[in-house]
């Protein structure tokens, strides 16, 4: 079985399929935007590329959740939480890295079975 490429660039997809498995690649906000706008925007390419695979935020399996600075946590998990689907709450890590120089504050990689 072929792996289904979800908007393939030079350097990357945004998304691959195979198997029963989506695997999304880190989506970042728009880096003129504060925290709560990224994470918004971070939130808004996973659902339109899970949407995009046949797959939900139901479907998650796991999400990785990289900020620039961990004392955003509460207010980046506000925005998540509200976002999440309560009874299905996949696996999640959440740790502190320098994402990029350009002002991105939020990186979010997510991985999740197809419907």
């Amino acid at each position: 079985m072929k792996p289904i490429r979800i908007a393939p660039g030079a350097r990357m997809s945004q998304a691959v399929v195979h198997g029963d498995i989506v695997w999304l690649s880190g989506q970042i906000g728009d880096a003129g935007d504060d925290l709560e706008g990224q994470t918004r925007s971070c939130l808004a390419s996973v659902d339109a590329l899970l949407q995009e695979a046949g797959s939900a935020k139901s479907h998650l399996i796991k999400m990785e959740i990289w900020l620039a600075d961990l004392a955003d946590f509460d207010a980046m998990n506000a925005i998540y939480e509200a976002w999440l689907d309560r009874e299905n709450p996949p696996a999640r890590a959440t740790c502190e890295a320098r994402v990029r120089s350009d002002g991105t504050l939020i990186e979010m990689v997510a991985t999740a079975a197809l419907v």
